[in-house]
Protein backbone atom coordinates (compact mmCIF):
# COMPACT_ATOMS: atom_id res chain seq x y z
CA UNK A 1 0.00 0.00 0.00
CA UNK A 2 2.82 2.48 0.70
CA UNK A 3 4.53 1.72 -2.65
CA UNK A 4 1.40 2.57 -4.61
CA UNK A 5 1.37 5.84 -2.71
CA UNK A 6 4.72 6.46 -3.63
CA UNK A 7 4.37 5.90 -6.81
CA UNK A 8 0.75 8.39 -6.74
CA UNK A 9 3.43 11.15 -5.08
CA UNK A 10 5.60 10.34 -7.87
CA UNK A 11 3.61 10.91 -10.57
CA UNK A 12 2.72 13.85 -9.05
CA UNK A 13 6.00 15.25 -9.47
CA UNK A 14 6.63 14.43 -12.85
CA UNK A 15 3.62 16.28 -13.91
CA UNK A 16 4.89 19.48 -12.22
CA UNK A 17 8.29 18.95 -13.95
CA UNK A 18 6.83 18.22 -16.87
CA UNK A 19 4.36 21.62 -16.72
CA UNK A 20 7.12 23.43 -15.76
CA UNK A 21 9.70 22.34 -18.32
CA UNK A 22 8.22 22.28 -21.76
CA UNK A 23 4.28 23.25 -20.95
CA UNK A 24 4.71 26.43 -22.95
CA UNK A 25 5.97 24.31 -25.68
CA UNK A 26 3.47 22.00 -26.01
CA UNK A 27 0.98 23.49 -24.16
CA UNK A 28 0.26 21.02 -21.69
CA UNK A 29 -3.48 21.87 -20.02
CA UNK A 30 -5.44 24.32 -21.29
CA UNK A 31 -3.09 27.71 -21.71
CA UNK A 32 -5.72 29.61 -20.06
CA UNK A 33 -6.45 27.18 -16.99
CA UNK A 34 -5.75 28.58 -13.69
CA UNK A 35 -7.44 28.19 -10.18
CA UNK A 36 -7.66 25.15 -8.90
CA UNK A 37 -7.87 23.07 -11.97
CA UNK A 38 -4.39 24.01 -12.60
CA UNK A 39 -1.38 22.00 -13.59
CA UNK A 40 0.53 23.15 -10.85
CA UNK A 41 -2.45 22.72 -8.69
CA UNK A 42 -3.52 19.33 -9.44
CA UNK A 43 0.86 18.32 -9.74
CA UNK A 44 0.81 19.82 -5.86
CA UNK A 45 -2.53 17.62 -5.03
CA UNK A 46 -1.79 14.18 -6.48
CA UNK A 47 2.07 14.77 -5.11
CA UNK A 48 0.95 15.79 -1.73
CA UNK A 49 -1.59 13.17 -1.42
CA UNK A 50 0.72 10.52 -2.41
CA UNK A 51 3.66 10.85 0.08
CA UNK A 52 1.79 12.38 3.17
CA UNK A 53 -0.62 8.97 2.69
CA UNK A 54 2.65 6.65 1.71
CA UNK A 55 4.14 8.19 5.28
CA UNK A 56 1.05 7.64 7.49
CA UNK A 57 0.73 4.32 5.52
CA UNK A 58 4.22 3.23 6.88
CA UNK A 59 2.66 3.70 10.39
CA UNK A 60 -0.68 2.19 10.28
CA UNK A 61 -2.38 -0.79 9.27
CA UNK A 62 -5.23 1.07 8.51
CA UNK A 63 -6.85 1.34 4.72
CA UNK A 64 -8.48 4.49 4.82
CA UNK A 65 -6.22 7.08 7.41
CA UNK A 66 -3.50 7.13 4.94
CA UNK A 67 -6.36 7.99 2.28
CA UNK A 68 -7.93 10.59 4.75
CA UNK A 69 -4.35 12.31 5.63
CA UNK A 70 -3.63 12.22 2.09
CA UNK A 71 -6.45 14.53 1.26
CA UNK A 72 -6.03 16.50 3.90
CA UNK A 73 -2.68 17.41 3.20
CA UNK A 74 -3.54 17.60 -0.54
CA UNK A 75 -5.77 20.37 -0.30
CA UNK A 76 -3.71 23.23 1.15
CA UNK A 77 -0.34 22.02 -1.01
CA UNK A 78 -2.90 22.77 -4.19
CA UNK A 79 -3.86 26.22 -3.08
CA UNK A 80 0.04 27.05 -2.50
CA UNK A 81 1.37 25.59 -5.63
CA UNK A 82 -1.89 27.81 -7.45
CA UNK A 83 -0.43 30.89 -5.37
CA UNK A 84 2.97 30.15 -5.96
CA UNK A 85 2.64 29.25 -10.07
CA UNK A 86 0.17 32.50 -10.38
CA UNK A 87 2.85 35.07 -8.55
CA UNK A 88 5.54 33.66 -10.68
CA UNK A 89 3.53 34.52 -13.71
CA UNK A 90 2.72 37.90 -12.95
CA UNK A 91 6.14 38.81 -11.38
CA UNK A 92 7.71 42.21 -12.40
CA UNK A 93 10.44 42.46 -14.86
CA UNK A 94 12.36 45.05 -16.11
CA UNK A 95 12.08 46.34 -19.53
CA UNK A 96 14.36 44.17 -22.17
CA UNK A 97 16.88 46.64 -23.55
CA UNK A 98 16.65 47.64 -27.24
CA UNK A 99 18.88 48.86 -30.12
CA UNK A 100 18.27 52.51 -29.00
CA UNK A 101 18.89 51.78 -24.95
CA UNK A 102 22.73 51.97 -26.60
CA UNK A 103 22.67 54.75 -27.50
CA UNK A 104 24.03 57.70 -24.68
CA UNK A 105 26.01 54.74 -23.12
CA UNK A 106 29.73 55.05 -21.86
CA UNK A 107 32.45 52.00 -21.90
CA UNK A 108 36.16 50.84 -22.41
CA UNK A 109 37.66 49.83 -25.78
CA UNK A 110 38.36 46.01 -25.45
CA UNK A 111 39.79 45.68 -28.98
CA UNK A 112 41.31 48.64 -30.33
CA UNK A 113 39.07 50.00 -33.22
CA UNK A 114 40.98 50.76 -36.31
CA UNK A 115 40.65 53.73 -38.86
CA UNK A 116 37.91 52.88 -41.26
CA UNK A 117 37.48 49.10 -39.66
CA UNK A 118 36.22 47.71 -36.40
CA UNK A 119 36.66 46.97 -32.76
CA UNK A 120 35.23 45.76 -29.60
CA UNK A 121 33.77 48.17 -27.06
CA UNK A 122 32.50 46.90 -23.71
CA UNK A 123 28.99 49.22 -22.44
CA UNK A 124 27.15 48.31 -19.17
CA UNK A 125 23.23 47.71 -20.37
CA UNK A 126 20.76 47.13 -18.06
CA UNK A 127 23.27 46.26 -15.57
CA UNK A 128 25.12 43.96 -17.20
CA UNK A 129 28.08 44.17 -19.10
CA UNK A 130 28.19 44.03 -23.26
CA UNK A 131 30.71 43.34 -25.82
CA UNK A 132 29.67 45.01 -29.01
CA UNK A 133 31.38 45.69 -32.31
CA UNK A 134 31.99 49.42 -33.07
CA UNK A 135 33.30 52.07 -35.19
CA UNK A 136 34.76 55.18 -34.83
CA UNK A 137 35.70 58.22 -37.28
CA UNK A 138 39.45 58.33 -35.73
CA UNK A 139 41.35 55.10 -34.44
CA UNK A 140 40.55 54.59 -30.83
CA UNK A 141 43.28 52.51 -28.34
CA UNK A 142 42.99 49.86 -26.27
CA UNK A 143 41.59 50.85 -23.02
CA UNK A 144 39.70 53.95 -23.72
CA UNK A 145 36.80 55.09 -22.83
CA UNK A 146 34.26 55.80 -25.33
CA UNK A 147 30.49 57.12 -25.99
CA UNK A 148 28.14 55.81 -28.07
CA UNK A 149 26.98 58.18 -30.41
CA UNK A 150 24.86 55.68 -32.60
CA UNK A 151 23.48 52.36 -32.84
CA UNK A 152 23.40 50.75 -36.09
CA UNK A 153 22.22 47.28 -34.90
CA UNK A 154 21.54 45.46 -31.92
CA UNK A 155 25.59 44.27 -32.08
CA UNK A 156 27.44 47.01 -33.77
CA UNK A 157 27.33 51.00 -32.41
CA UNK A 158 29.12 54.25 -33.58
CA UNK A 159 31.76 55.50 -30.88
CA UNK A 160 34.01 58.43 -30.33
CA UNK A 161 36.47 58.62 -27.37
CA UNK A 162 35.78 60.70 -24.32
CA UNK A 163 38.23 62.63 -21.97
CA UNK A 164 38.73 61.06 -18.80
Amino acid sequence: MQTTFLIIGGVGIVVLALSLLIGDVLHLGHPDAAGPFSIPAVAGFIGAFGFSAAIVAGFTDSKSLPALVGAIAALPTAWLATRFARMAINMRTDATPTQQDMVGTTGVVVTPITQGGYGEVRVSLGGQPVKLSARAEKPIPLGARIFVIEATSSTSVIVEETPI
